[in-house]
C-alpha cells in the first residue's frame, strides 16, 4: 500500500519529517518492491518503527516503510527456543504470541513500545551483567539490501555478517525478519526499596555482580537512590504480581499522573524543582518500598505517559561510581533545575560491533529532560563526562558525536562501514543522522576485509 505522506514525527517530539511518500508493506516480497521502486525514483528509503528513539535515526525524508502489516512468528521451535518473528513486531506484543510456546525475551529494557527490529538496530538493553542487549538474542535474520535483494543471515549462511546485521543502525538494509535464541518463560521476584545513594554507588560492582538484574533511579537535588532487584525464578513459580489498583496508582496516579504535574511546575518555575524532588524522596521513604513477583514482561517493563528527552552512554562498568558523582557534582556546581531521575543499569560485554557493549562489561547512565525543556546544556555537560571515561553513545539516545569520534570507541567501526558499503553501496538507506554517525557511503573501503569474508 503507498500513500501521500504526511508530516511523521517522533515520540519526544525531537525529529519530524514528511516523507515524499509512505509504503505499508505486508511481505518480504513488498518490501523488495519498494525498495527497487526507490531506487528508480532515486530516492532514499527508511523503515520506521515505534518513533521510540529520540535521534533522527529512523527519519526519511524520501520514502517512508510503515512495517506495521509486517507482524507476527513466522516459525516457532520449541524444542531449540528458536522463534522467527517479522520485523515490525511490538514487544509488547511478544507475551502473548510467546506464551503458547512456553517462551520469554531473555531480558528486555523498560518499554515495550518498540518493533524488534527497531529495538535491536538501535542497541535497546535492559539490565543485568549476565545479559547482552536484545541484539545479543538474534541468531538469524533476513533483509533487503539496497540493490532490492532478498538476504538471509545465520550462523551458517554469511555468519560473517551476523555481528554487524544484529545490530546495524537501519545502514545495512531493511530488516524483515529476526530469529530469536529465547528462553522458557520465567517470574521475576522483584524488590523495589529506597536507600542512601552513596551507599549504592560504594557498592555499585557487588550489586550489580550479585543479583540477577540491578538497576537505580535518582531524582536530582536528594541523596536517596530508588532500587530495583530482580531475582529470576522458574516459570511454574509462585506469582505475586502487583494488584490493578496497585499498579494503576503507583504507575499512572504517582509516576505519571503527579510526575507530569511536578515537571510542568518545575518548566514554569524552575526553583520549585529542588524543593519538589526533596518532597518526593520524603515520600518514597515511605511508599517506595514494593516486593512482587509475575512475568518477566510484567515486572521488566513500565507504562512512561511523561514525555521526555534522553540521552545514553555507555562507559566501562568499574567507572559508574566515579561518573556518576561527576555528574551530581556538575548539577550542583551548574545550578541546573533538573526535574527528571538519572538511571543506571549494567550489561554484559557482547560482540556486536556497534553494540555499546562491545568487549567490556558496560555500566549505563541516562539522564533525561522533560520534553518542553531545553535539555542542550545539561545534557552537553554529562556528555562531556561520559566522553572522559571512554563513553559509547545509545544510537537512539541524543548525543553530538560523528564518525570520526566514535570511531575511536568502536574497534570494529570501519568493519561496519564495509559491510555497509558492501550491502548499500548507493546509499539507499542513508539519512542525514547515519551520514553524521558513519560518514559517506565508501568511507569503509579501506584495505582489509572484502566482500564475502568481512570480519573473518
Amino acid at each position: 500500500m503507498t500513500a501521500t505522506g504526511a508530516m511523521w514525527r517522533n515520540w519526544a517530539r525531537t525529529e519530524a519529517v514528511r516523507p515524499v511518500r509512505v509504503e505499508r508493506p505486508a511481505t518480504a516480497e513488498a518490501v523488495q518492491r519498494a525498495v527497487q521502486a526507490a531506487a528508480a525514483s532515486d530516492l532514499r528509503i527508511k523503515p520506521v518503527g515505534s518513533g521510540h528513539s529520540f535521534t533522527g535515526i529512523a527519519v526519511a525524508p524520501g520514502v517512508q516503510l510503515d512495517l506495521t502489516d509486517l507482524s507476527g512468528v513466522i516459525d516457532a521451535d520449541v524444542a531449540t527456543g528458536r522463534v522467527t518473528l517479522a520485523a515490525g513486531t511490538r514487544l509488547h506484543q511478544l507475551p502473548a504470541l510467546l506464551a503458547p510456546y512456553g517462551l520469554a525475551l531473555q531480558n528486555m529494557g523498560d518499554i515495550d513500545r518498540q518493533t524488534i527490529a527497531g529495538a535491536t538496530s538501535t542497541g535497546t538493553h535492559g539490565t543485568g551483567l549476565g545479559f547482552g542487549g536484545l541484539a545479543t538474542q538474534i541468531v538469524a535474520a533476513k533483509l533487503v539490501t539496497g540493490a532490492g535483494e532478498l538476504l538471509t543471515v545465520s550462523e551458517t549462511v554469511r555468519p560473517e555478517l551476523l555481528p554487524a546485521v544484529r545490530l546495524g543502525l537501519g545502514a545495512l538494509g531493511v530488516l524483515v525478519e529476526v530469529t530469536l535464541q529465547l528462553v522458557p518463560r520465567f517470574v521475576l521476584h522483584a524488590v523495589e526499596k529506597p536507600e542512601p545513594l552513596d551507599d549504592v554507588l560504594d557498592d555499585w560492582q557487588r550489586r550489580v555482580r550479585d543479583a540477577d538484574h540491578f538497576e537505580f533511579y535518582w531524582f536530582p537535588h536528594t541523596a536517596t537512590a530508588l532500587t530495583k532487584t530482580n531475582t529470576r525464578l522458574p516459570g511454574d513459580a509462585a506469582r505475586n504480581p502487583l494488584s490493578r489498583v496497585s499498579r494503576w496508582l503507583d504507575d499512572e496516579v504517582l509516576a505519571n499522573g503527579l510526575y507530569r504535574g511536578i515537571c510542568a511546575a518545575g518548566r514554569l518555575a524552575p526553583g520549585l524543582t529542588p524543593p519538589l524532588a526533596r518532597l518526593v524522596d520524603s515520600a518514597t521513604k515511605h511508599t517506595g518500598d514494593r516486593d512482587f513477583a509475575d512475568f518477566a514482561p510484567a515486572v521488566f517493563t513500565t507504562h512512561r505517559a511523561v514525555r521526555f528527552r534522553e540521552m545514553e552512554y555507555a562507559i566501562p562498568l568499574e567507572a559508574v561510581p566515579e561518573a556518576f558523582r561527576e555528574v551530581r557534582e556538575l548539577i550542583e556546581r551548574s545550578g541546573s533545575r533538573v526535574s527528571f531521575p538519572i538511571e543506571v543499569r549494567a550489561a554484559a560485554s557482547d560482540d556486536n560491533w556497534l553494540s555499546t557493549a562491545y568487549g567490556r562489561d558496560s555500566g549505563y547512565i541516562a539522564v533525561h529532560r522533560y520534553f518542553r525543556e531545553d535539555h542542550r546544556e545539561y545534557f552537553a555537560g554529562v556528555e562531556a563526562i561520559m566522553r572522559g571515561f571512554g563513553g559509547r553513545p545509545h544510537w537512539g539516545k541524543l548525543h553530538t558525536q560523528t564518525a570520526e569520534s566514535l570511531r575511536e570507541v568502536y574497534p570494529r567501526f570501519d568493519d561496519f562501514l564495509r559491510v555497509r558499503d558492501e550491502l548499500d553501496p548507493d546509499g539507499r538507506f542513508v539519512n542525514a543522522y547515519l551520514e553524521r554517525v558513519l560518514g559517506g557511503v565508501g568511507d569503509g573501503q579501506r584495505p582489509g576485509a572484502v566482500s564475502g569474508t568481512v570480519g573473518a
